[in-house]
């Protein structure tokens, strides 16, 4: 798939987004704070969280208390909420970076919204992503779609991801885990090669939660496209998301290791050049064990491999000397040569 000019997917390093999300607590000013320490760490996407609060939710959300907030989560949300010219401001400077905008719509006013800004691609959180009408409508405007699927199995997927197909966008589908923090014990990294098995249209990546880069890092060698990881300025300040945030410093590392990472999962199982000069010292050449005379008929306990591997035959011609008839006298520790040897074949070492 591809978002704005970024082209994703197992050939390309992966993806990592940084999302502010509603780490800003509201302020516009934090919020490009953010999005500049996320540029000056190589991060090439930015993801916020665009909320319209009266269109999101009924009077009931107000009774509701998240497990990582002390208010309910319509005060979290009126209190986080950019107004909609914070939002474009905001578009705006991470673009004047060179970075990449996305956004998730928790409502359909705010899909729309996004759409009139010209957001490159939505994403859909694991709250919304059983969602089919949301789905259908932000789907409608053709643009590519992340969506998280935290909260769902495979087979309660199958709905959304085939909204997705017959409206025939580009779409990633991450695997996630709903607590924030999450713990190892309930984070599924298999997740992200069954939602691979399951949906083989989609990109796939991960959508990390837990604390510290590990997990994410762990995804890239199962094949995760995108890594999304909630992003802070700094930890020390306050939000239901900053446990789970990364600062700078780890979105750096996060970034780095994951496209070294990624370089070495495309490596075949092979001796490459620039072992050659390990190999050479490393490996054992077939030498004589003692001192044999011309016409000795080699036994297992004749020969030997010994450093360097700098001789004409490996350590992995053992078994084809036994029985061999010498052509010629040597002396131990002596290199063994083809010549030296009657009725075998020279072969080369590999």
């Amino acid at each position: 798939m591809k978002i704005a000019h970024r082209e994703i997917g197992p050939q390309h390093p992966p993806l990592v987004i940084a999302e502010i999300g509603i780490n800003h607590g509201g302020s516009l000013d934090v919020a490009k704070g953010m999005v500049s320490a996320a540029h000056s760490a190589g991060c090439e996407m930015v993801k916020h969280q665009t909320h319209f609060v009266d269109d999101e939710m009924t009077d009931e959300a107000k009774q509701i208390f998240p497990p990582n907030a002390d208010v309910s989560i319509w005060e979290v949300m009126e209190r986080c909420a950019l107004s909609k010219d914070d939002e474009i401001a905001l578009k705006k400077h991470a673009e004047s970076l060179g970075m990449i905008y996305i956004s998730t719509p928790f409502s359909r006013a705010a899909a729309d919204f996004l759409n009139d800004i010209g957001v490159a691609g939505y994403k859909i959180g694991s709250g919304e992503c059983n969602h089919l009408p949301l789905i259908r409508h932000i789907a409608g405007f053709g643009k590519p779609i992340i969506m998280s699927t935290g909260m769902q199995t495979v087979e309660t997927m199958r709905p959304s991801v085939q909204a997705l197909d017959e409206a025939g966008v580009e779409y990633a589908l991450l695997e996630c885990t709903n607590l924030y923090p999450s713990p190892p014990e309930i984070v599924s990294l298999q997740g992200i090669n069954e939602l691979r098995a399951a949906f083989p249209l989609a990109v796939i990546g991960f959508s990390d939660h837990s604390i510290g880069p590990s997990m994410a890092l762990a995804s890239v060698a199962l094949g995760a496209c995108i890594l999304e990881r909630h992003f802070t300025d700094t930890r020390y300040r306050k939000g239901p998301d900053i446990s789970c945030s990364m600062d700078p410093a780890e979105l750096k590392f996060l970034i780095d290791r994951s496209r070294e990472i990624h370089t070495a999962l495309h490596n075949p199982k092979q001796r490459t050049g620039p072992e050659e000069d390990v190999y050479r010292f490393a490996r054992g050449s077939m030498v004589a064990d003692k001192d044999l005379p011309a016409g000795h008929v080699v036994g297992a306990t004749d020969i030997w491999a010994r450093r360097p591997g700098s001789g004409e035959i490996s350590v992995q011609h053992f078994d084809r000397l036994v029985g061999a008839r010498l052509t010629r006298a040597v002396k131990r520790n002596q290199q063994l040569l083809w010549s030296d040897l009657d009725g075998v074949t020279p072969l080369a070492n590999a």
